[in-house]
């Protein structure tokens, strides 16, 4: 195995998803690494997780973070095939194409993308999990909060400094963040206003019939064998003591660690506490 470098820079390639779908993936540490596969949640693209990705290359591991169909640089698919299964068939067919089964990171959607992969399938897919506040159920009103912002700003942003603007609204614990980087969040149309780099189609595919499948992830959870680790925001509105302690349940050999003060946007709340979490917890495996 290579050692790792002391500056990461990440490469970005593309892999076919179902429907002959190009997907971009980005990758960051020495090819020859053992595999963290890395799914963003809902609206984010593979961005969410440059600065976790990049010191755990530094630690001796090889990140894949994936921008799923219709989010980032990946293609949005012409027949709006954005249901629950396609995102994980193109998931499973990543991380089933690597030479050894990887560490699947998952935050909010891409974690239930794990528990349904993983829970459904004949042999393991994946050598261990971590899930980002996310349960196989959660609390409708701190996910309609998310749904609610997506959903503003149909006609998009005249700037960046008015996106800026809408995300401290939206994030007021935050330091309100530099509009430059907005940029790998919006894209520029013809008309001369910035949207978000999802395909809109996707609030009523996904959002529209994610409750629907909460007993099948819930069926899912049980059948998980490998190690999980469920992080979650102390603040978070998404998941609460009560959809934590039904997923230690469903899942009893899970290992839980709250981070006190982030909200669902773990990642981005405490990057720092977060990754030192992860890693912890990735120094039982071998690398």
């Amino acid at each position: 195995m290579s050692s790792p470098r002391s500056a990461i820079v990440p490469q970005v390639q593309s892999h076919r998803g179902r429907g002959d779908l190009s997907l971009a993936i980005e990758h960051y540490g020495p090819a020859d690494a053992p595999p963290l596969l890395f799914a963003h949640g809902f609206g984010q693209n593979r961005h969410a997780w440059r600065g976790t990705a990049s010191q755990l290359a530094l630690e001796g591991w090889h990140g894949l973070a994936i921008d799923g169909r219709g989010h980032g640089d990946s293609q949005w698919a012409p027949d709006g095939a954005y249901q629950l299964e396609h995102f994980a068939e193109d998931l499973s067919a990543i991380a089933r194409s690597l030479p050894e089964k990887p560490i699947l990171i998952g935050a909010s959607m891409g974690g239930l993308l794990g528990l349904l992969i993983e829970g459904e399938s004949v042999a393991s897919v994946f050598r261990a999990m971590v899930l980002v506040d996310v349960t196989p159920r959660w609390e409708t009103a701190g996910v309609g909060k998310i749904l609610s912002f997506m959903a503003q700003h149909p006609e998009g942003f005249d700037s960046l400094e008015h996106a800026a603007d809408e995300v401290a609204r939206y994030l007021p614990h935050r330091e309100r963040k530099d509009p430059e980087r907005l940029r790998s969040q919006l894209r520029p149309h013809a008309d001369g206003r910035w949207r978000w780099h999802w395909d809109p189609r996707l609030l009523e595919r996904v959002a529209a019939q994610a409750e629907s499948y909460i007993p099948r992830l819930q069926a899912a959870a049980t059948k998980v064998e490998i190690p999980v680790l469920l992080l979650s925001g102390g603040r978070s509105d998404v998941v609460s003591e009560h959809t934590i302690r039904e997923f230690m349940q469903l899942v009893p050999h899970a290992e839980h660690v709250c981070i006190d003060d982030a909200t669902h946007m773990v990642v981005g709340d405490r990057n720092d506490v977060f990754t030192r979490e992860i890693s912890r917890f990735l120094q039982r495996f071998d690398h």
